[in-house]
């Protein structure tokens, strides 16, 4: 019996046409919005709309990979490049993707940095509050070393065309060491409670160095969206 029939033999929930395998990481209450349809809603629409067929996407903190398996099995880009730092969601996402029978992605365990390195990356009960921030009003069930790779050397390699960033806080450091000049759109969560309006301006700075301008039709409140080209129709 092979890999793949393994995974599609174990127990999983539906939502929005994809299959997440069960496991003991989810809690209650993301399993209650995978059942409804509604998990990660405002990141995956943002994401849909942002994304087109030809492109080449750099999920950075794919999570268990509602946006990376939408855009590479409904909407079929060209391919995603999954960027997980926690290591337990990066193995889940390998069996995501293969139980949807999904091949135009692939996974890249760890985080993205100025210089290839290792750092401690404080894991939560909640995976979706795991970060490489350690936070006193959310204490890290324990603390793993995880590899940072460069990121310009990455994005150098891979060539993405739209990167896309959900990494807990840690993208008012992250967006402004990244090579944004070849791409063609890029979709960001913003947590202002953690990076303050400094951070959230950073964040735009480096957008509109780089010439790519705020959209509205793929931004809703705290994930924004920019694009390099507007419509002409």
């Amino acid at each position: 019996m092979d890999g793949t029939t393994d995974v599609n033999a174990q127990p999983s929930i539906r939502s929005r046409g994809l299959r997440y395998p069960k496991a003991a990481f989810m809690t209650p209450a993301i399993r209650t919005a995978l059942r409804k349809d509604t998990y990660e809603n405002t990141m995956v629409t943002a994401c849909s709309r942002t994304a087109l067929p030809e492109d080449t996407v750099l999920d950075i903190g794919a999570g268990i990979g509602a946006v990376s398996a939408t855009l590479a099995k409904q909407q079929n880009v060209k391919m995603v490049h999954a960027v997980e730092a926690n290591p337990e969601l990066a193995a889940y996402l390998t069996k995501m993707f293969a139980m949807n029978g999904i091949e135009n992605a692939g996974v890249i365990a760890g985080t993205l940095g100025a210089r290839k390195s290792t750092a401690d990356f404080y894991v939560r009960k909640n995976p979706s509050m795991s970060s490489l921030v350690e936070r006193e009003e959310t204490t890290a069930s324990k603390v793993e070393k995880i590899d940072v790779l460069n990121a310009k050397a990455l994005i150098k390699e891979l060539s993405p065309t739209v990167v896309i960033v959900d990494i807990q806080g840690s993208e008012a450091d992250l967006v402004p060491q990244l090579d944004l000049s070849g791409l063609r759109a890029a979709v960001v969560k913003l947590h202002p409670k953690w990076i303050g309006p400094e951070g959230v301006n950073a964040v735009f700075a480096a957008m509109m160095q780089a010439g790519l301008n705020y959209n509205a039709r793929g931004s809703s409140g705290k994930v924004v969206s920019f694009r390099r080209a507007w419509p002409t129709a």
